[in-house]
């Protein structure tokens, strides 16, 4: 409470000292509006006066994180009219007015109710009024005035990073600038010293130094070595206040790490190398490894190695393998153990970048002797070339040489050697090779378009030691012949309108042979059809061809598909030749040239006809095929009874004969249901004569009633199953018209059992009943005939 009263008094001091001040300024700045009786000129020399400015005020000021149990006094506004009883009314407005600052209606104070935080924001822009209290009528127009909130050290400086990573080489000089660290202090740079901040060290000395007032890192200690230490944590301090007893800080680690440079020469950890090899190493084969140390990493540790000297320069090489920096040392020519038994070899090692700063630590290099002894082997046979490559040309003959393969026994023995293919790398055995020589030949006829290329192995194995081998690969080039004639390098269709624009065709071709007798290619028109007005072929000498169609020269209906033939040549020796064809459809299009429809028929017989005439003939002939089927339709339905009546009915003869009736006119005399088989009423019954292969079932419908006495219904309707019966012979109707019925009351009324009594009965009339009747007719009409020839 004591500290809250002190800071309070204080405060209110601060506040006179600068209302003092701004009072002082009042009087003596003749441009403050608030001077009375100035007045101005206007354009026309009127005199303008401006209304007296009533405010009298002081500076107004606030400290941040005020904590007091009271609010903050910021100020007291005054008018000058305010003569003190109370009637007029101070109003505030703005930012922050009411919620962060409340003023004094009667007195003017102005108060700070919240504490306040200038890195939250710097200042509140404020207005007063002064007004009449009881009827709120402004007495002075409103004034802005501004609340600036007075900084305090309260925030410590802030690293831009919390880690920093930064190199440097190593051996550097006392000086060398490593990184520049950066800290920064939310407060106020222009009050105080709350955010002067000075930089120090605090942990990596004495390595390394920082700038007080930059925070730059320098180095502190000279040849630092990479290849002692590596890495180094430093930690380094920002205090504000300048750095003085009482003021802020932040840290920040700055992780350094020394780069490499080439300090350090290669070293071989042993003068003598002792290594071996097979007199059965064949050139190219590793002898064996050796390895300089160097300490420094990346492209200052990459070592070289050379021979420089020794009785082996000749017969040894050494290569440098970059990955695991070795030198290999490699056989470079064959080797005879009963010619020499042992080399010595001088093989140096050295840096190949070498940095000129530090070639006072040289020489970068090293020398080391290598000694290689040869031992004794049985060696395999050893072919002269690692592998070969031969030519024949495609198309020769069976037996046609290819080439050779040569090895020999290395051995003082000289064994001899048998040569043979590998069958596994040619299986369609194209070739032979001949075992004692080595000479390779083709067994059939070779096509370079089927296969341009054969790789073969051949095994070349000693004669008297079968386990000693060699394998050699053997490439076999087919060489080109011009055996294949060019053609189209697709297949060409071209669509174009009739009556249109006149169209522009490119094609190209393409020649299974290679380059040397392929292209150019030649294109060219037959002679039948070189003179045709409709195509025109350019040939652009690029292997590509135009052929120009004519415009407006084609009509559908006369032929809607060109086959056009083109004639390729190759620039082989000989060349060759071939016919291709273009198909050119002429398509129906609009006025845009957008194509509607394209016929695919190859021809249109032109007929002369238009498309509505034939379109008239095609009604025509279905009308035609309608009427023909309706009439044959009418005719099956309507069909004219077989009987042909003359003069008679046949019931009246029926009728005549025997009938004791009532006479002709009565119908019902007689039942001519009696003549119906009942047997057959309800199906059909099989014939007795013939054994019909499948049964035939009557239609419904045309049976008649049991009962009816219409013989003319009952006759048509015998007839009808007569015709539609496919198992009926020609006399079927001898046996429907023959059954008497079973139990008839009444005599027989048939005539066909008086063939065997005297009758003058005339059955001519049965000639006139057609060829189903024709066996009645010769039964009973042929009587007189056959009594004249008895």
């Amino acid at each position: 409470m004591k500290e809250d009263s002190c800071l309070h008094a204080a405060l209110i001091c601060l506040g006179m000292l600068y209302y003092s001040h701004a009072m002082s300024t009042e009087k003596l700045n003749p441009l403050r509006p608030s001077l009375h009786g100035h007045h101005e000129k206007g354009k026309e020399g009127q005199v303008l006066h401006r209304s007296k400015r009533g405010w009298v005020w002081n500076q107004f000021f606030v400290i941040e994180e005020y904590t007091g149990p009271d609010p903050v006094l910021v100020g007291k506004l005054h008018s000058d009219i305010d003569s003190g009883d109370g009637n007029i009314k101070y109003i505030l407005s703005g930012e922050g007015a009411g919620i962060i600052f409340v003023i004094d209606d009667k007195s003017g104070n102005i108060h700070a109710t919240k504490t306040l935080d200038r890195e939250e924001r710097a200042q509140y822009i404020l207005t007063a009024q002064a007004v009449d209290r009881n009827t709120n009528r402004p007495l002075e127009p409103p004034s802005e005035f501004i609340v600036k909130v007075q900084d305090i050290n309260d925030n410590p400086p802030e690293f831009l990073h919390e880690n920093y990573h930064a190199n440097v080489p190593e051996r550097s000089n006392v000086g060398t600038s490593v990184i520049q660290v950066t800290a920064s202090d939310a407060d106020d740079p222009t009050y105080g010293n709350s955010a002067k901040l000075v930089y120090s060290i605090l942990e990596g000395q004495p390595y390394f130094s920082v700038e007080a007032q930059t925070g730059i890192i320098r180095t502190a200690l000279p040849n630092m070595d990479r290849e002692a230490k590596e890495e180094y944590h430093v930690v380094i301090q920002a205090k504000d206040m300048g750095g003085h007893m009482g003021g802020l800080s932040g840290t920040t680690k700055v992780t350094i790490t020394l780069t490499d440079v080439n300090d350090n020469p290669p070293k071989f950890p042993q003068s003598v190398y002792q290594m071996s090899i097979s007199e059965a190493s064949i050139p190219g084969e590793e002898v064996g490894r050796l390895k300089a140390k160097d300490p420094d990493i990346g492209e200052n540790g990459l070592v070289a190695y050379s021979i420089i000297d020794g009785d082996g320069v000749e017969m040894f090489e050494i290569t440098t393998d970059y990955e695991t920096q070795e030198g290999v040392v490699k056989l470079k020519k064959l080797l005879d153990y009963e010619t020499k038994k042992s080399y010595s070899l001088k093989v140096e090692a050295a840096n190949v970048h070498i940095d000129p700063k530090f070639i006072s630590n040289g020489p970068f290099k090293d020398t080391v002797t290598v000694k290689v002894a040869v031992e004794d082997a049985d060696e395999p046979p050893i072919f002269l070339a690692p592998s070969y490559i031969l030519e024949v040309q495609e198309n020769a003959a069976a037996g046609a040489v290819v080439g050779r393969v040569h090895a020999k026994d290395p051995d003082a023995a000289n064994s001899a050697i048998r040569y043979s293919i590998d069958r596994h790398t040619d299986l369609e055995r194209y070739f032979s090779i001949s075992p004692e020589d080595g000479y390779i030949k083709t067994i059939k006829a070779l096509d370079r378009e089927e296969i341009a290329w054969h790789n073969i192995s051949v095994f070349a194995t000693e004669v008297y030691n079968r386990h000693q081998e060699a394998k050699v690969p053997v490439a076999i080039k087919v060489l080109d012949v011009n055996d294949n004639a060019p053609k189209f390098a697709s297949t060409y269709e071209a669509f174009i309108c009739e009556n249109g624009q006149s169209a522009f065709i490119t094609i190209t071709a393409d020649d299974k042979d290679d380059a040397a007798n392929g292209p150019r290619f030649i294109f060219s028109l037959p002679p039948e059809i070189i003179h045709n007005p409709n195509f025109t072929l350019t040939d652009n000498r690029d292997n590509t061809a135009g052929i120009y169609v004519r415009r407006g020269g084609f009509s559908r209906q006369k032929q809607d598909l060109y086959l056009l033939p083109i004639v390729i040549s190759d620039g082989g020796i000989p060349p060759m030749s071939s016919t291709n064809t273009l198909t050119i459809r002429v398509c129906g299009c609009d006025s845009n040239g957008s194509m509607l429809s394209c016929n695919a028929e190859a021809y249109i017989l032109n007929a002369g006809l238009s498309t509505g005439a034939l379109i008239a003939i095609l009604a025509c002939i279905v009308i035609l095929l309608v009427i023909v089927v309706l009439f044959v339709t009418l005719k099956r339905q309507k069909k004219e009874p077989l009987i042909v009546f003359e003069e008679e009915d046949v019931r009246e003869n029926i009728i005549t004969y025997d009938d004791e009736g009532g006479g002709e006119e009565d119908t019902e005399a007689f039942d001519i249901a009696t003549l119906q088989n009942p047997d057959g009423i309800n199906g059909f019954i099989p014939r007795k004569d013939i054994k019909p292969e499948y049964q035939y079932m009557p239609r419904p419908g045309l049976r008649p009633a049991p009962n009816s006495v219409d013989v003319d219904d009952f006759i048509n309707t015998r007839i009808q199953e007569a015709d539609n019966d496919p198992t009926a012979p020609p006399y079927d109707s001898i046996q429907i018209y023959g059954y008497e019925g079973r139990g008839s009351v009444a005599g027989s009324l048939s005539s066909l059992e008086s063939a065997t009594t005297d009758s003058d009965l005339d059955y001519d009339y049965l000639q006139n009943w057609g060829p189903r009747f024709k066996k009645l007719a010769d039964l009973y009409g042929s009587k007189d005939t056959f009594d004249d020839d008895s």
